[in-house]
């Protein structure tokens, strides 16, 4: 068994956050797609357009969630319930799905989310985002809206979910455990 030194793990981290940095910088700079003003349906039964899921604010994350299906979405979800407040310091903040509003909302009571969610079910909203199958079959992530009131809505940026991913802190407390999945000396990391 190789041992890891600690100042190649420091090293590995400094060469990932340099990376991270850079990406970060990358992404700032590409250029922004205008989009139409989609329209989802609110837990009220009402529709309401993309341009009013901004509120007060000029930017906006949208979660593309599969619904409560997908374990792994809700799971996601929950974990953007406690950053909630960071994130509303600087943008507006709302998960579609393509689940019905009614199962929404008894959903998201159960689980103690806090944020807005608007079903996109019917719609060709997660298609046109690149975050459905041609089918219709969603796939998780999120998507960047900016508006400048007039200028209309563009959208930023993307990112998909998976396993891993940045966006869920779950996978880093994972990849810590000496062992991949369920328990025992048989489940040991690297096997």
């Amino acid at each position: 068994m190789c041992t890891i030194e600690a100042s190649q793990l420091a090293e590995l981290h400094e060469k990932l956050s340099s990376l991270e940095q850079e990406i970060a910088a990358l992404r700032r700079q590409r250029s922004q797609r205008e989009v139409p003003d989609h329209s989802f349906t609110a837990w009220d039964g009402q529709q309401v357009r993309l341009s009013e899921l901004f509120g007060e604010k000029d930017q906006l994350i949208l979660i593309h969630n599969m619904g409560f299906a997908c374990s792994y979405c809700t799971m996601w979800a929950d974990g953007f319930n406690g950053l909630l407040p960071h994130i509303e310091e600087r943008a507006a903040f709302v998960v579609a799905s393509p689940d019905d509003v009614k199962a929404q909302e008894r959903g998201a009571n159960e689980r103690g989310w806090n944020f807005r969610m608007v079903s996109d079910k019917g719609s060709p909203f997660a298609q046109d985002m690149g975050f459905a199958s041609e089918d219709g079959q969603p796939t998780p992530g999120l998507s960047i809206f900016v508006t400048t009131g007039d200028a209309g809505i563009r959208r930023h940026d993307s990112a998909p979910f998976g396993p891993g991913d940045k966006f869920c802190p779950v996978w880093s407390f994972f990849d810590l455990l000496p062992y991949r999945t369920g328990s025992g000396e048989a489940q040991r990391a690297g096997r």
